[in-house]
């Protein structure tokens, strides 16, 4: 699970107070970290290929005071467990502190935007 991979690295680097982590390179990483940095949760990312060529992601995690900006993230549609929410069942999380992160025909967008454009999908994860 390449996503999963990439949020267990981002929540394990948080953990151990780390400015940035590295990730392997792909489409969907490249468009759930935009979203994240669109939400305020990291603060940026680098793609850097190495002389092998292989393409890694360097992310620059955000701390507020000491403690991580990304307080909970986790996955919620896995390769084992797809699941797919039409617009109007998909909730707030945290009350609206937080964000769930959603696969659309329209992109992969925050959960708020996706009311926004009417359109459901596959819920990726959840950050808050």
């Amino acid at each position: 699970d390449p996503l999963g991979d990439m949020l267990t690295r981002i929540r394990n680097a948080q953990m151990r107070k780390r400015p940035k982590v590295t990730t392997p390179a792909s489409n969907l990483r490249q468009n759930v970290l935009d979203v994240l940095i669109d939400e305020g949760y990291i603060r940026g990312y680098t793609k850097v290929e190495h002389k092998s060529g292989i393409k890694e992601f360097d992310i620059e995690l955000k701390y507020n005071n000491g403690q991580p900006a990304i307080r909970e993230i986790s996955r919620v549609s896995t390769p084992g467990r797809r699941v797919y929410r039409p617009v109007r069942d998909l909730r707030n999380v945290a009350n609206g502190l937080g964000v769930a992160i959603v696969s659309t025909p329209k992109g992969v967008m925050a959960d708020w935007r996706a009311r926004e454009e009417n359109v459901g999908g596959e819920v990726l994860c959840n950050v808050f």
